[in-house]
């Protein structure tokens, strides 16, 4: 049974920040840093221009020094906020109302509160008090695929079903400047922060992207990987690390991921994570893609940055606007912390 994934929603955050308003902060706040020269170079050449923030650079919770209370608060209050405005977006957008709504998935990792966004967004939204619902809270960037995959799995097992998939990440909680590593410096520039949501159904919304069923949806998690990128939270906020290892983690796993796809497989575009250049440019090459077959990742990644688990769906949103080809085949992947990878592989359907 066809699972469809209709034109995503997004909303960005009001603040717009430039790689050269976070240089010239880095600049000011590590004037004695020893490998300042270094990280101000890789930063400047990361692939991101701009980014949106939730809060301005210069407020308490970004790049001042408020602690793990208002950091992770605030994250939540304001990553709840673009979920909202993205879940009514994308019913607005598909012609349903609240009550249409059979499950809500959320995925958001950089905020804490108990009810989650799913409790709260049903609220808000005025769903049905019987709505299902899966809160994934920890995937982060692999968060917006693995969600989608849930929302196969869920309409297989109930057809009829119309899931509500929202994503929703407040990555400036991240920047911190007690964290001086490079990676940290570097991590500072990647990120931005942003909602999307989508329906998924078993009858078309208009155009998008058509999954045949479970079978053409894909996880993995390589072996001893715990550490290759983790979080922490300390009283000085939540804090984002990553080995050498991370640099090339993708290679671990991308032959695993070709044979899921098959040898005969025709790949012709790709909804790739943007966690960088490097990482979009793999899984081009592993896909067998062109610059032009991946260049809403790119585009994404230069005017918005790594947007977490929200980014695949930002890229869907984009393909809608530049559509590839009449039943062409496509594949979208994200990787996420430990090293866990989710795809699935579908067809462009008018």
């Amino acid at each position: 049974m066809p699972v469809h994934i209709a034109q995503p929603f997004t909303v960005l955050s009001r603040h717009r920040v430039s790689t050269a308003e976070i240089l010239d902060d880095i600049r000011g706040r590590h004037a004695r840093h020893p490998r300042l020269p270094a990280i101000l170079r890789i930063v400047a050449n990361i692939g991101v221009e701009t980014r949106y923030f939730s809060r301005a650079l210069g407020s308490g919770t970004v790049s001042g020094d408020k602690g793990i209370a208002d950091r992770a608060g605030g994250a939540f209050l304001d990553a709840l906020d673009m979920a909202e405005d993205a879940a009514r977006g994308t019913l607005e957008r598909h012609g349903l109302e609240a009550g249409d709504i059979t499950a809500v998935i959320t995925t958001h990792s950089t905020g804490w509160a108990i009810p989650n966004l799913d409790i709260h967004l049903i609220d808000r939204l005025e769903l049905p008090s019987t709505v299902r619902r899966i809160a994934l809270t920890t995937t982060a960037c692999a968060g917006g695929v693995q969600a989608l995959i849930r929302a196969v799995d869920l309409i297989t097992a109930r057809p009829g079903a119309r899931v509500l998939v929202v994503a929703a990440e407040v990555l400036s909680t991240l920047y911190n400047h007690q964290d001086t590593a490079v990676e940290h410096m570097i991590y500072k520039a990647l990120f931005g922060d942003s909602a999307a949501a989508t329906i998924v159904t078993d009858t078309p919304l208009g155009s998008g992207l058509s999954v045949e069923g479970p079978e053409d949806t894909y996880e993995h998690v390589l072996p001893r990987s715990l550490d290759w990128y983790d979080g922490h939270m300390d009283e000085a906020g939540i804090h984002f690390n990553s080995t050498k290892a991370a640099l090339t983690a993708a290679d671990g796993v991308l032959p695993d991921l070709g044979e899921w796809l098959g040898a005969d497989a025709k790949t012709e575009w790709g909804v790739i994570h943007p966690g960088s250049r490097r990482i979009i440019q793999d899984t081009a090459t592993a896909l067998g893609l062109g610059e032009d077959d991946t260049r809403h990742s790119v585009t994404t990644l230069a005017t918005e940055g790594n947007l977490g688990a929200v980014s695949v769906l930002r890229i869907l949103e984009r393909t809608h606007q530049d559509p590839p080809r009449e039943e062409s085949t496509g594949v979208m992947v994200a990787y996420g912390p430990g090293f866990a990878t989710a795809a699935l592989r579908g067809t462009w359907r008018g």
